[in-house]
């Protein structure tokens, strides 16, 4: 039985690139005691196989997985032990290279730590950073933006509600090891734009008695692919990973601390370095250098897990520098084929001697995160993998479309605590359901994810809930829970995707841009689930800005009584409580005009459910609005309206979803068959 696709070329082209690793890896394939290992783990392995299929094929794919350990490992750091010891590591030729790199690490480590933010609706940290300057440390562009933002020529700390974020980097955060070593952000010195390199800057300051660590040396010449390399990084439990089980078996369910991954370099253009080492989320902004000479050679941001990996070189990271250093303005894009004197210069001098007088000895074990897509009915690797290397380049890193295909490393796990809508929201006696997707075909399109071993299909944010279409990539449905009374005001901040999902099961960049492209227009409106706690107000305002909360919509639309809606009925809700709960989504029609390549709802449609404060009953409206007169010129069946009253009745038929019993406390139920009333003010609203 095959194991999966993904599995046997990253195998392949481990072995391709490296002859004495690849005779090592065929050994272990025949040694019994692995082939023992496998059977033991297999059983764990919860892949959806034919019946009578699963045990040849687990042993087939848990044998692989110790391939890949082997092969691409992943180093436990620890401080607590006086030397390093590489005993545990499975492979005798990483062992030989690791114990010839021993300077190199000794001196690498201790200066990368883990980024910490303190008041952030979301995160408690973000990512990787090192020491580039004697006072400076180098990490990602969408690291640095979650806690900081451009302000005319400068840098400021984002301030979101009465609270300002802040920002610290602790150089230890090592398994078993408790005392930290963190040093204040005390400014961001750059947060380069979008059309950039992935770079930011961050200024720190000495405390106390404690030093910082030293800069590690930047090489700006031309990186060679095949050379050996190694990230450092904060790999996070990722629950996007299919076999949660099989990641947690290998990790100890231990994450969230410094580790060590080597591997080689595997293609370099003048903007991007591709390496193979394994990284999880949470290794933004890390470290990747050379093991022979220790010079940082790129910074990692980004990567397809067992395609590629994505880093910044090293050189674009110093010409970077340079133009902060000189206090020059930075201009966007990449390195020039001319670089600049202050690179040259650069280059010309020797690398910066690293104080290693305070470096303490360091201990290493090794551990290795999977993921796998399965696919059954594929060549066994065993007899096939010889054949696949003479198809792959060693060299060649995945094929990249655009940069729209990275995706930001987060951290699922994050969203754990989310409980999102609640149905009593409005009281025991009102319960509000979500809705049930009536339509079989349009049931079986519902994203669904792994949460802790179960299949779930809503996505539970703070405060309200979202149900995704696969096909289409955008909400079936937002649904929110208001209160007014508790309502909070907090800062925007930047858009986000959701790690429990596939980056591909989400529309991030094709048909958003400046005009004539779309904006992201919210379903859950941003200011709508910021309330209650200041805690839980940020985590509202982060989420809603999640873009699975967002449908495409035209700039130059603008529809005051369409925004205008919640408010209206927050006036009208019972006094004593202002509570409110809106469904909101699109219509998914098979006619919609596919623009930039993604279909454009046209129609998108709201219901509001609240007590009403006259009658003391619930209320249910619907509304539905139109977007066609601001799209290029298109046939449309609808007719050429921006807002509706509408029946809750129309809006099931219109999108194959059941709100139950909801239609009975809705005012145009019994004129569920007529036109739908235009809105010009949200007075002409019937409640």
């Amino acid at each position: 039985m095959a194991v999966p696709q993904k599995l046997r070329n990253a195998i392949a082209r481990i072995e391709a690139a490296d002859d004495a690793l690849a005779d090592e890896i065929s050994k272990i394939r025949r040694n019994p005691s692995y082939k023992e290992e496998a059977r033991e783990i297999a059983p764990r392995i919860s892949t959806e196989v034919p019946e009578g299929l699963q045990e040849g094929f687990n042993n087939d794919f848990a044998l692989e997985t110790i391939v890949l350990r082997v092969g691409r490992p992943v180093l436990r750091i620890n401080d607590n032990l006086p030397r390093l010891d590489f005993e545990d590591v499975e492979s005798q030729i990483w062992k030989s290279k690791l114990e010839q790199a021993r300077n190199t690490l000794l001196r690498t480590i201790p200066s990368v730590g883990r980024i910490e933010v303190k008041h952030h609706p979301s995160y408690e940290w973000l990512g990787t950073g090192w020491m580039v300057a004697e006072d400076i440390v180098v990490t990602n562009r969408h690291v640095a933006q979650e806690f900081g933002s451009r302000n005319g020529e400068g840098f400021v700390f984002r301030q979101l509600l009465d609270t300002p974020v802040t920002s610290s980097i602790d150089f230890l955060r090592e398994q078993d090891l408790s005392p930290d070593l963190s040093f204040q952000v005390v400014k961001i010195l750059h947060i380069e734009d979008d059309r950039g390199p992935d770079i930011a800057f961050l200024k720190v300051a000495p405390t106390g008695n404690k030093t910082l660590p030293p800069q590690l040396p930047l090489f700006t010449g031309t990186s060679l692919s095949n050379t050996d390399v190694a990230v450092i990084g904060y790999p996070a439990r990722d629950s996007r990973i299919p076999d949660v089980a099989l990641m947690e078996d290998i990790f100890g369910k231990i994450y969230n601390f410094k580790r060590l991954a080597p591997g080689k370099i595997t293609a370099v253009t003048q903007e991007r370095l591709f390496h193979d080492c394994t990284t999880l989320g949470g290794c933004s902004g890390g470290v990747v250098f050379d093991l022979v000479s220790g010079q940082a050679v790129g910074l990692h941001f980004a990567g397809r897990f067992l395609e590629s990996n994505y880093a910044v070189p090293a050189s674009v990271v110093a010409e970077r520098l340079a133009a902060i250093q000189r206090s020059a303005p930075v201009s966007a894009g990449i390195v020039p084929e001319d670089k600049p004197q202050a690179l040259q210069q650069l280059q010309a001098s020797p690398s910066t001697p690293i104080n290693n007088t305070n470096v303490q000895t360091q201990t290493f074990s090794f551990n290795v995160p999977i993921e796998v897509t399965v696919t059954v009915g594929q060549p066994a690797i065993a007899g096939a993998a010889a054949a696949v290397a003479q198809n792959i380049q060693a060299t060649q890193p995945a094929a990249i479309e655009s940069e729209d295909e990275f995706y930001t490393e987060g951290v699922a796990e994050d969203y754990d605590d989310r409980t999102g809508y609640k149905p009593a929201f409005l009281g025991t006696d009102f319960p509000v359901p979500l809705p049930e997707i009536a339509d079989p075909a349009k049931a079986a399109d519902v994203l669904r994810y792994d949460r802790n071993g179960e299949q779930e299909h809503v996505l539970r944010y703070e405060h309200f809930s979202v149900v995704m279409s696969k096909k289409r990539r955008l909400c079936y449905f937002s649904a929110v829970n208001i209160n007014g009374a508790k309502s909070r005001k907090a800062t925007r901040v930047g858009w986000r995707t959701d790690p429990r999902i596939a980056k591909d099961a989400q529309i991030l960049n094709e048909c958003y841009g400046n005009p004539p492209k779309f904006s992201r227009g919210h379903m859950t409106r941003r200011e709508d689930p910021v309330w209650g706690s200041e805690t839980a107000a940020l985590r509202g305002n982060a989420d809603s800005m999640c873009v699975t909360n967002t449908i495409p919509q035209m700039q130059s639309f603008n529809a005051p009584v369409w925004l205008g809606l919640e408010d209206y009925a927050l006036d009208h809700a019972r006094e004593d409580g202002m509570k409110i709960s809106v469904f909101t989504g699109p219509v998914f029609r098979k006619n919609d005009p596919v623009i930039y390549g993604v279909k454009i709802p046209v129609i998108s449609w709201k219901i509001i459910v609240f007590i009403n404060d006259e009658t003391g009953k619930l209320s249910a409206t619907g509304y539905k609005m139109s977007q066609k007169d601001h799209l290029p010129e298109e046939e449309f069946v609808f007719g050429a309206y921006e807002a509706a009253q509408t029946s809750i009745t129309n809006i099931e038929k219109l999108t194959g979803l059941s709100f139950g019993e909801l239609s009975a406390h809705d005012p145009l139920n019994e004129q569920s068959e007529l036109p739908a009333l235009p809105l010009d003010n949200v007075r002409q609203i019937r409640f």
